[in-house]
């Protein structure tokens, strides 16, 4: 092997990121405190997808990992549980597919598949339509628009 390859082989990822940004609202926050291990919180994010006027939902179930988000995600849980519109930008990463066995309604005894995640960063949330939180433009390393532009207006959360 020589000098040039070695270099070339050492400037390789160690391992691989994959993200997700979208805009999608908050679900099911809870603060998990398995027996064994330390707690963490937790959500669901039902993801914005199609057209602006009619759009479809991708569900996440995601582990809050990002430190800013943990604690966005903290202030939120009251919100979320008295029914308010938690509208929020976010990127999560690591998302992988499990499944599930529907337990109750039309779909009991079949197979289903939710994705999994780490919900990494918040850029913006808004509660109801009015923005309650704003990431400094600096703080948002991945490179995407920290702007506001094509999210979903007021009357959409």
């Amino acid at each position: 092997m020589t000098t040039q390859n070695t270099a070339q082989s050492s400037q390789e990822p160690a391992f691989f990121d994959l993200h997700v940004n979208g805009i999608g609202y908050l679900n099911r926050v809870r603060y998990v405190q398995p027996k064994k291990g330390d707690g963490f919180w937790a959500c669901s994010i039902a993801g914005l997808r199609g057209n602006r006027n009619s759009p479809d939902y991708t569900y996440f179930d995601v582990h809050v990992t990002g430190e800013t988000a943990k604690q966005l995600i903290a202030r939120s849980v009251n919100a979320v549980k008295a029914g308010h519109k938690m509208l929020v930008s976010f990127k999560l990463g690591d998302i992988y597919p499990e499944t599930f066995t529907y337990e109750k309604g039309d779909k009991a005894g079949q197979t289903g598949v939710g994705l999994k995640g780490h919900l990494l960063l918040i850029r913006w949330i808004k509660k109801d339509g009015e923005f309650v939180y704003q990431m400094p433009k600096a703080d948002d390393a991945s490179g995407a628009p920290a702007d506001t532009a094509g999210t979903p207006g007021a009357n959409a959360a």
